[in-house]
């Protein structure tokens, strides 16, 4: 795989995960209606510790077995059953108009590890990196070792920061992305791209 289309595997399948609803995306936006984009800040460097973190450790582990074919097939099924569900669900949930509670304002220093907890303790997040992000750094392992696992999670981070910021940035005038026609959409089009690259992902393991 060439570094452009590293990258925009890279960016296309990572987004849909940054861009759809879970715990701290809903903390996002309650929060950001009385703190603004300030918010979205904190929210994104402590779910940059943590993931960082994880995603390194993941990816010493699988340093050691990058070359047996028997783990690469297993992650590689794993990952693209889960991309294949999770689009289904980002599709179906693109259909539905949701809206979030107010909750009471946190001091910023609460923020932080908030954004830690929910992060951390967020099964979805866990396992989209157990399967799905797994295959990720056996590409970037592949394509650079350790430094493309540095340059993968560089590649998506950024994502997490516009995204966060620029929904508590609006929250806070008022606009509620999960009540907009214009996210919905995206989040069906992301959709349709994870259940793609799912479909790729169990191509490639099969071939293996």
């Amino acid at each position: 795989m060439d570094i452009f289309s590293f990258v925009i595997t890279v960016v296309l399948i990572t987004a849909s995960g940054a861009l759809a609803p879970g715990p701290l995306f809903f903390q996002t936006i309650s929060q950001g209606t009385k703190m603004g984009a300030r918010s979205g800040l904190i929210f994104s460097i402590s779910h940059t510790i943590v993931e960082f973190l994880l995603i390194m450790l993941l990816a010493f582990g699988l340093l050691a077995v990058r070359n047996e074919i028997f783990i690469r097939n297993i992650i590689g099924t794993l990952g693209g059953v889960v991309l294949i569900v999770f689009g289904l669900y980002q599709i179906v949930g693109s259909l539905k108009k949701k809206d979030i509670d107010q909750k009471q304002k946190v001091p910023s220093h609460r923020l932080f590890f908030i954004g830690i907890l929910f992060t951390a303790f967020n099964p979805y997040f866990i396992l989209w990196w157990l399967t799905v992000g797994s295959n990720l750094i056996l590409l970037a392992l592949e394509f650079a070792a350790l430094a493309g696992v540095v340059f993968m999670f560089v590649c998506h981070v950024w994502i997490d920061y516009v995204w966060l910021i620029t929904v508590a940035y609006f929250a806070k005038r008022g606009v509620n992305a999960l009540g907009s026609r214009w996210y919905r959409v995206v989040i069906g089009l992301f959709g349709v791209i994870l259940i793609y690259f799912g479909i790729s992902f169990l191509g490639d393991a099969i071939v293996w």
